[in-house]
């Protein structure tokens, strides 16, 4: 329905963005190594899920990346929670590198994906990822996000993907002990992988 919304940044949290269009407010829900500034006007690529009793909207800082979240919506157990917490965990460079190489052991390092879920993945996606893969040359690593609050930030993304509050606690200080606290991705990413 949508391909994309474009406004100004209204509010900002690791995986939230909300998007002032217009006069109207729209929620999104994002991964985690999202790139959107904090302030400004920014475009991002949406791909809406209608259920019986809520509309989510999901936003992505390009194309290609929502292009994969619908690859993942496609896979026979994957919903919309469970592929952006994919996302979430491996941004799209290494997600497509492990997809095309077979690579099930790092799919199940992400939290909620087991070896069913990571097999069907690979089965399912293995030639589209590759094609993917090919028309988007090589991928740039996220920038990092240094915040004071890094810490909590990392926790409350942690618990958006499912994780109970001193679960997510635990896990994200572990990661802090061997990653630098500044950047909130690795954080979260190690935090993830735990």
């Amino acid at each position: 329905m949508y391909q994309y919304l474009e406004g100004d940044v209204a509010g900002l949290s690791p995986t939230r963005l909300v998007l002032d269009v217009g006069g109207v407010g729209y929620d999104l829900c994002v991964p985690l190594d999202s790139e959107f500034p904090a302030s400004g006007r920014v475009r991002a690529w949406t791909h809406l899920v209608v259920r019986e009793d809520s509309h989510q909207l999901f936003g992505f800082a390009d194309r290609e990346t929502r292009d994969l979240f619908r690859l993942l919506l496609s896979v026979r157990g994957v919903g919309p929670q469970m592929a952006l917490g994919i996302l979430s965990g491996l941004p799209r460079g290494p997600l497509l590198e492990a997809i095309v190489g077979g690579d099930a052991a790092r799919l199940t390092r992400v939290k909620g994906v087991g070896r069913k879920t990571a097999e069907q993945i690979l089965l399912d996606l293995s030639d589209k990822a590759a094609g993917l893969r090919d028309q988007l040359g090589a991928v740039p690593a996220p920038a990092a996000r240094a915040e004071t609050t890094n810490v909590e930030d990392a926790i409350a993304a942690l618990i958006s993907v499912g994780y109970r509050e001193k679960e997510a606690r635990r896990e994200v200080e572990r990661a802090a002990e061997s990653v630098d606290a500044a950047d909130l991705d690795l954080l979260v990413r190690t935090a993830l992988q735990g």
